[in-house]
């Protein structure tokens, strides 16, 4: 099953699963994967899998799709393709494991018994050598190289661009051994990482080719990797050569010719892991032509790939602390408000609840109710905040029923009239005459326009003659909800931020989720609201449904508003 991966957008770090199957993306609540965006069309695009592959359609969107920086129509989809949707950019990925035994069939072995490899070749990872690995991918196209020279370029340019397209770790590391498999005769191949708690070496990825295998489980010696790590030297080993550098003790495996290359990962900052391949040949083939699998040329190669390796590794682990980061101060941001806000909350009791306590002592009737009705009041404004906070913290479909708007809406008005009476406010409701039916979400509905109602009065508290109306008209298509106010208004430059979650011109009174309540509740009813506002004159909301639910409405511009 292959996934997209937010990499930028609201929803980054978000993993969408693509089924074998055909999917829709877009604003739409119906969408399969639903993208809130104000940039992306209710039905934007389209994904379905058709002979194996996975095919990339737009669907007339307003603002295109794009894969890899260009705009499309239709594309067959490759592993590590950046797709954007909207202010969405997300990376294609498959998730396949073509890679025979699991990751985690490796052995560390401290005291082999039956030792007897030898280095026969070494390579430094000095800076001369990681400025020549950088040189090979910028230069890929010298005409004064020399073949070999221009296959190591080849190679390093197409390691590069490979491990360049992915962000995750995982995926990261199998095309690293793909790359490694499609290049070096290697039976086996192996990727471990530094522990970022302990400093040792763990087993991350693991790939055998075919089943030309003597064992499922792989045992690498540990003087191997104590001896590459300690001096960062990438090492070619085979158990048919004496060499003095190596204690004759030391052995990778037992039966047969066994070749093997070790690289550290070195980075920019060091080394954080290592790749391991080794190679197998029976005695018999071996005497018949006793020439190594491995050169010194596979050898340097492998420290080129490790060092590109080992560039993508740092860069994607540095992009992951980058995510966590933004979600933790995301997480402290909201936190913080909400503390502000339960504060407030709590005060307000706190005043009630002395006001009573002081009633109850002078047996003063008068009191005692006042301090209860403000007790009343922040009882109110807890139930508020937590069903507000309920519905942001995910989507969810409407509990579709039918429902005559109308009653809804009257429902509102009468439940709002008391707090409007109590602010000396005018609230009007012009009842349609006909009835009104549609398939809502009538508690969801009720409480979207609770919110824009409440809005409308809270603008209105220091007028002389404020008025709040809310009518209800019908268009061809589509079913409006007007909530229309004479109070303070909203500036053109605060406009784009009414509907951001803890935006709130009330001060302590406000906790600045209502909007962006009514707002998501619209949306996941296929709707949208507009806002026109002039400073001193008032505000009109406009909260747009369709008739059916299927039907989408016009798309919203970014700060969305009524013209004229």
């Amino acid at each position: 099953m292959a996934s997209l991966l937010v990499v930028r957008g609201a929803n980054i770090g978000t993993h969408y699963l693509i089924r074998e199957t055909k999917q829709k993306l877009g604003r739409d609540n119906q969408c399969d994967i639903h993208l809130d965006d104000t940039e992306t069309s209710r039905t934007h695009a389209e994904i379905e899998f058709v002979d194996n592959q996975y095919h990339l359609r737009d669907l007339g969107s307003s603002n295109g799709t794009f894969a890899n920086g260009q705009r499309i129509t239709s594309k067959t989809l490759v592993d590590g393709d950046r797709i954007q949707i909207g202010k969405q950019l997300m990376l294609f990925r498959l998730t396949f494991r073509p890679f025979g035994p699991e990751d985690n069939d490796v052995d560390i072995v401290h005291n082999p018994s039956n030792d007897a490899s030898q280095i026969v070749g070494r390579v430094e990872i000095d800076k001369q050598l990681l400025e020549q690995t950088d040189d090979w991918t910028a230069h890929i196209h010298s005409e004064r190289a020399s073949s070999l020279a221009k296959s190591h370029w080849e190679i390093m340019y197409r390691t590069s661009l490979a491990v360049s397209r992915t962000l995750d770790i995982d995926q990261l590391l199998h095309q690293i051994l793909e790359l490694i498999f499609q290049w070096v005769q290697c039976d086996r191949g192996c990727i471990m990482l530094n522990d970022l708690d302990t400093g040792e070496l763990r087993p991350s990825c693991r790939r055998n080719r075919g089943t030309n295998v003597s064992s499922n489980r792989m045992s690498i010696s540990k003087t191997i990797l104590d001896y590459v790590v300690k001096h960062e030297e990438g090492v070619l080993t085979s158990d048919a050569t004496d060499d003095e550098r190596w204690n004759p003790s030391a052995s990778i495996s037992a039966g047969g010719i066994r070749e093997a290359i070790c690289v550290p990962l070195k980075g920019r900052y060091g080394s954080v892991g290592i790749i391991y391949i080794d190679t197998s040949i029976s005695i018999g083939q071996y005497a018949n032509k006793p020439d190594r699998v491995f050169t010194e040329e596979h050898l340097k190669m492998l420290v080129a790939i490790g060092h590109q390796a080992a560039l993508a590794i740092e860069d994607t682990n540095y992009y992951q602390s980058m995510v966590q980061t933004e979600r933790l101060a995301a997480m402290g941001q909201t936190i913080a408000t909400l503390s502000h806000h339960i504060k407030n909350i709590v005060q307000g009791l706190r005043g009630g609840g002395y006001l009573i306590d002081q009633g109850i002592q002078a047996g003063d009737l008068n009191v005692i109710q006042n301090g209860w009705r403000i007790c009343e009041r922040n009882q109110e404004r807890i139930e508020t905040f937590v069903m507000d906070m309920l519905t942001m913290s995910k989507d969810r479909k409407p509990n579709r029923t039918v429902v005559d708007l109308r009653n809804v809406l009257g429902d509102v008005v009468d439940l709002m009239s008391i707090r409007a009476k109590d602010k000396s406010i005018q609230l009007t409701w012009d009842r349609p005459e006909t009835c009104m039916p549609l398939m809502l979400d009538g508690e969801a509905i009720h409480r979207a326009v609770l919110n824009l109602v409440g809005n409308a009065i809270d603008a209105c508290a220091d007028k002389t003659d404020g008025r709040v109306e809310v009518a209800l008209t019908e268009s061809s298509d589509q079913v409006h909800i007007h909530v229309r106010d004479n109070g303070v208004g909203i500036a053109s430059q605060d406009l784009g931020r009414i509907f951001s979650m803890f935006e709130s011109n009330k001060g302590n009174r406000g906790t600045g989720l209502g909007l962006p309540v009514s707002l998501k509740i619209a949306r996941e009813h296929g709707g949208t609201i507009e806002v026109r506002s002039e400073v001193g004159e008032g505000t009109e909301f406009e909260f747009s449904l369709p008739i059916k639910p299927n039907q989408a409405p016009k798309a919203i511009e970014s700060v969305p508003t009524i013209p004229g």
